[in-house]
């Protein structure tokens, strides 16, 4: 094992890493992927506290494609500022990288994160072509709850109506996201959704039609939190009214490991970084 590793795993260990919990101190002892920088933070696209985000780029972007990146938490934790090494990663592949904040639980329950996911989306595509990307050519990914937000704003209309925005995403990818989760049984899904007075509207499966965008859907098999059902589910429904959606599985692979597999550290345990690369440039050619 190398040295990298081991301080990076000392650190998970010592920030008792379980779940999607803050990564702010394996954020910091990361090794960066070299040819990529942020070039922005706390960027605000909308009036509230939360309603910031930080962008990433290779040097001299010149409309690049767009990634926007979800991260996740249980819709109740979480921060922009423990994602370096994903911003990094995915701007070093040549991609202009943007990761939100969003509002959280308990202050804030659906729809509010949805919202504010397609505000940061509008956002970029009016402003990004300012930081080197491509606002015509947007894809929008995410992990566990950042996965749902973001297969919501894919898969609902009305999020991006809302915000007056025409954009059209070029696709949607989503790394171990929950897509079909009634009833509601978690103490995450019952303070984030149970309010709600029609449950079924909280479900991304709800909102599957055709000519959804390009879906790419990236499971572990060994995800004990966000099962590879959910995955499988939606591949199934998108397929069956003829959207295009990819569905991968990698053995042995759990929750965190898939996400991780982002950074230069644990690369080897799931090819996340290659799958996610290979999609976005197919979708945005």
């Amino acid at each position: 094992m190398n040295m990298n590793r081991r301080v990076a795993i000392g650190a998970l260990a010592a920030a008792g890493l379980a779940g999607c919990t803050r990564l702010e101190l394996f954020d910091t002892m990361a090794p960066r992927d070299h040819g990529a920088e942020r070039i922005a933070e706390g960027v605000p696209y909308g009036s509230g506290p939360r309603q910031k985000l930080d962008i990433y780029a290779p040097p001299l972007a010149r409309k690049a494609p767009v990634v926007v990146f979800f991260y996740g938490g249980s819709w109740n934790s979480g921060d922009r500022v423990d994602y370096g090494f994903l911003g990094t990663a995915l701007a070093a592949q040549g991609f202009v990288t943007v990761l939100p904040d969003y509002r959280l639980v308990p202050e804030f329950r659906f729809p509010s994160f949805v919202e504010d996911g397609a505000s940061a989306i509008a956002w970029v595509a009016r402003e990004i072509a300012r930081y080197g990307g491509d606002g015509t050519r947007i894809v929008i990914a995410g992990h566990s709850a950042g996965a749902y937000i973001a297969s919501m704003v894919a898969l609902s209309p009305s999020y991006l109506a809302a915000t007056d925005s025409k954009i059209r995403l070029r696709g949607f990818a989503g790394l171990a996201g929950p897509y079909d989760f009634l009833p509601f049984d978690f103490p995450s899904t019952i303070e984030a959704f149970g309010a709600w007075p029609r449950p079924v509207e909280t479900q991304p499966v709800h909102y599957v039609h055709r000519g959804a965008p390009p879906s790419l859907l990236l499971n572990g098999l060994a995800d004990t939190t966000v099962p590879a059902r959910h995955a499988i589910t939606l591949a199934a429904k998108l397929k069956s009214v003829g959207s295009a959606v990819e569905l991968i599985t990698y053995e042995g692979v759990d929750h965190v490991d898939i996400m991780l597999a982002l950074s230069r550290t644990f690369r080897e345990r799931a090819n996340t970084l290659a799958d996610l690369t290979n999609f976005v440039r197919r979708v945005t050619a």
